[in-house]
């Protein structure tokens, strides 16, 4: 039986903008193998399509995590 895209490993990526302000860019897949910090940072690599530039904030969340937030 196929996993649906929810019940998939996989982050759902922000982007800090100015100030406090948190900007949704993408659901990813998670690499399968990859650590969790590696896995996280893959994940906004995945995203963005390339590596971050220094100053740039990024937070890669739990796609399964993010679901249960929006539950409360």
């Amino acid at each position: 039986m196929a996993e649906s895209a929810a019940a998939k490993p996989g982050f759902v990526v922000f982007r800090q903008d100015a100030g406090e302000h948190w900007q949704l860019l993408a659901e990813v897949a998670r690499r399968p193998g990859l650590p969790a910090a590696r896995a996280r940072a893959q994940a906004v690599r995945d995203a963005i399509g390339r590596e971050p530039r220094p100053g740039e904030v990024y937070a890669a969340v739990l796609r399964s995590e993010w679901r249960i937030a929006l539950d409360h």
